[in-house]
Parts: structure tokens; C-alpha cells; sequence
């Protein structure tokens, strides 16, 4: 499930362009930079490097391995994209110009559902307040098992009873 996007005043690659000149040291915005933002904001999914690498390359794009990571790494500086763990993998998401939500995880095949909930979002404002604290995110993961998978083990379930 996917959210709608949220008004932004730059495009993502405006604002990458901007974060890399504000950096202590300029840095170049190259042209494979480019062609990863576009490929990367043209599209809403969770993706891991490895599947960003493919996928860049079966559109015909030409990236270098150590460039994707650099870039990533970058992008998440930014603010442009958002790290997740899930297990041994670090996945992406967008981050800019999409609402701030939480995910559910499907043990079984992967999937990722994505949902806001206001209760969390309260309770969270509600700890940091007790706390003195001031947060910059979070990342809330739910695992489990989706409705499909939970459908197919319950029909193994009753077959193996049989």
C-alpha cells in the first residue's frame, strides 16, 4: 500500500543539488547522481542497493557500484531518502515528499505495507515530552505475516490435518 506524496517546494533533484553545494567542501552533482534521483523518485518502493543496481542497469543505465552506495549514503544526509533495516538487508524509501508513516512486514514474502496511525504518532510526541526529548525520526517496523501468507498457512494448517 502506498501513501499519497506531500507538497514540497523543490523537486528531489533541486534539493540534492542544493545540499551538495552547501556541503563544507562543494561537491559535483554528476551525471549518474542525476540519473539515480530521477530513476529513484520516479517510482515508490522499498529497494535495497543490489535492486537498484540491477534495475538501473536494465533500464540502461550505466552505474558504478561504489557510486550507488556513495549516493545513497548521501541521499539519506539530505533527507532525500529514509534507511531501513530489516533484518541482514538495509533498505530505502522515500523521505522527502512522502508523509511521515510506519510499516508492517510480512515475514513470509517480504511485503511491506506502509500506514499512518495518529495514536502512534501521539504517543511518541507524548514520550519525548516526558523525556525532554527532541526526536528528528523513527523508524517502526511491525513483523508478522500479511493476509495472503496468513491465508496459506492456515489452509496448510488444515490440510496437514486431513
Amino acid at each position: 500500500m502506498q501513501l499519497p506524496a506531500v507538497a514540497v517546494s523543490q523537486s528531489p533533484e533541486d534539493k540534492f543539488r542544493e545540499y551538495l553545494a552547501s556541503r563544507s567542501r562543494a561537491q559535483r552533482f554528476t551525471d549518474q547522481q542525476r540519473d539515480m534521483v530521477r530513476f529513484i523518485f520516479s517510482q515508490h518502493h522499498h529497494f535495497d542497493a543490489d535492486q537498484l543496481i540491477d534495475d538501473m542497469k536494465k533500464a540502461g543505465f550505466g552505474v558504478s557500484r561504489a557510486t550507488v552506495y556513495r549516493t545513497l549514503a548521501k541521499l539519506v544526509d539530505a533527507g532525500l531518502l529514509r534507511r531501513l533495516e530489516l533484518g541482514p538487508r538495509m533498505y530505502y524509501e522515500h523521505d522527502y515528499g512522502y508523509p511521515q508513516h510506519e510499516h508492517l512486514q510480512c515475514g513470509q514474502c517480504g511485503k511491506m505495507i506502509e500506514f499512518q496511525s495518529p495514536a502512534i504518532e501521539a504517543a511518541i510526541e507524548e514520550v519525548c515530552r516526558q523525556h525532554q526529548f527532541h526526536a528528528t525520526g523513527h523508524t517502526f517496523i511491525i513483523r508478522g505475516a500479511c493476509a495472503e501468507c496468513n491465508r496459506a498457512r492456515v489452509l496448510k494448517r488444515r490440510l496437514d490435518l486431513i
